[in-house]
């Protein structure tokens, strides 16, 4: 089992290899499988944008953890500078970056990125709730409301 999973997190981290080459623009083969080259390019990508457009402030807000510190690694990859101002909740990121930056490149990665992470993190929460609690982790039936009485539930949550 412990194999399988090893196979699982290769294949994740292929796959976001290949996210980040599809954004970088890489040509050929070679180029899809070399990050740092990737990561050149899509760096070099950024600096143009600055040059052309003036960063703008954007403030993200990401429901979970997850997202959140994915989000922000991302930032720090492109040497952008994740913050946020005193008061503002902990899943508000506040960067400042040129706007065909955001749209083009950062946005659609990150999303890209977020979907194959929470397609590996779910898979491994499915294994282990099957391996160590139940191995029935499907959703609760539904079932009709129960009756009421002058517009009241008969039965109080």
């Amino acid at each position: 089992m412990l194999g399988s999973r090893a196979m699982d997190e290769a294949k994740l981290r292929e796959k976001l290899s290949r996210i980040e080459a599809l954004f970088a623009g890489a040509t050929t083969e070679g180029e899809r499988f070399a990050a740092g080259e990737a990561r050149r390019r899509i760096q070099a990508r950024l600096e143009g944008f600055e040059r052309l457009d003036p960063p703008v402030e954007y403030r993200f807000s990401l429901a979970d953890t997850w997202s959140r510190k994915l989000f922000i690694a991302l930032l720090r990859r492109y040497d952008l500078k994740p913050y946020r101002y005193r008061g503002q909740r902990r899943t508000t990121v506040m960067v400042k970056a040129p706007k065909p930056f955001v749209t083009e490149t950062l946005w659609p990665e990150y999303e890209q990125i977020n979907a194959a992470m929470r397609s590996y993190l779910d898979g491994i929460t499915d294994r282990i709730i099957a391996d160590v609690i139940h191995a029935d982790s499907s959703e609760a039936t539904e079932v009709a409301a129960p009756p009421q009485l002058n517009g009241k539930s008969v039965i109080e949550d």
